[in-house]
């Protein structure tokens, strides 16, 4: 069975976010960029799916700039076999756009199973993988803490507001990672270099019949309240008064 793992380059979540002095976007300028933690464990749930005999052969796709072949390398040095670089140069995409050049790809490789993670860090949408599943008309298990291939069906154990769900979906199936689903492999030098040798395709929105047009606008990006400073009390009651005080209860 292939896999196609779907992989995004964003801030990395170490570094604190800035906004431009316009407001009109987030300042990239010198920014330290990774692959989505979430898409990492992806990433790393399909090496362990292929470590089990159940994939044959992990295929990483990602969109974006140049620079996403960053993202792209990492992936092959934690194991993929092989990349496809979609160069969207700098256009602008929603997460529709991105769920149709993904499902052009998912119909060319015709995988039996299709990773992402659950949301990119970057904007938070989670949106990408449930528009992917409807247009290649696919089962989907979101949140996913616990996969499992059985046969013809794939078991999902999934993160829900009530606990835990389990389902089960027929193959091939599209399913978005949580945080809970593995830790990903500590990546060493030696594959690092084995990674830059591995195929690398690269394609256009253009050569996979996808026209590109953002409906979205971004009007303007704002940096998050600074929090007031906290104090200290000396008593639960005290602690209980300042609390009524703060939410005006009499």
């Amino acid at each position: 069975m292939k896999i196609v793992v779907a992989v995004k380059r964003v801030i990395d979540y170490n570094v604190k976010v800035r906004v431009k002095a316009d407001n009109s976007n987030v300042d990239l300028n010198n920014v330290k960029m990774s692959i989505n933690p979430f898409c990492e464990i992806a990433v790393e749930e399909a090496l362990r799916l292929r470590e089990a005999g159940v994939a044959s052969e992990i295929v990483v796709v990602s969109i974006g700039p140049k620079q996403a072949q960053d993202v792209i390398r990492t992936a092959l040095a934690m194991g993929a076999d092989r990349g496809i670089w979609i160069d969207s140069a700098d256009a602008e995409m929603n997460a529709l756009d991105i769920a149709c050049l993904l499902g052009r790809v998912v119909e060319a490789e015709q995988p039996g199973l299709v990773l992402l993670g659950k949301q990119a860090i970057d904007s938070d949408n989670n949106q990408t993988a449930q528009m992917l599943a409807a247009l290649c008309d696919f089962p989907q298990a979101t949140f996913a803490s616990a996969v499992t291939v059985e046969g013809d069906q794939v078991v999902v154990t999934r993160e829900i507001d009530g606990g835990l769900q389990t389902l089960a979906l027929d193959l091939p199936a599209v399913i978005s990672t949580d945080l809970r689903l593995n830790e990903p492999r500590y990546v060493k030098l030696p594959e690092i270099m084995k990674a830059k040798k591995k195929p690398l395709t690269t394609t256009t929105p253009e050569q996979l019949g996808v026209h590109l047009e953002n409906t979205l606008s971004l009007l303007r990006v704002e940096p998050p309240a600074e929090r007031s400073p906290g104090i200290r009390v000396e008593s639960v009651d005290q602690l209980i008064e300042n609390l009524k005080h703060q939410a005006k209860v009499l």
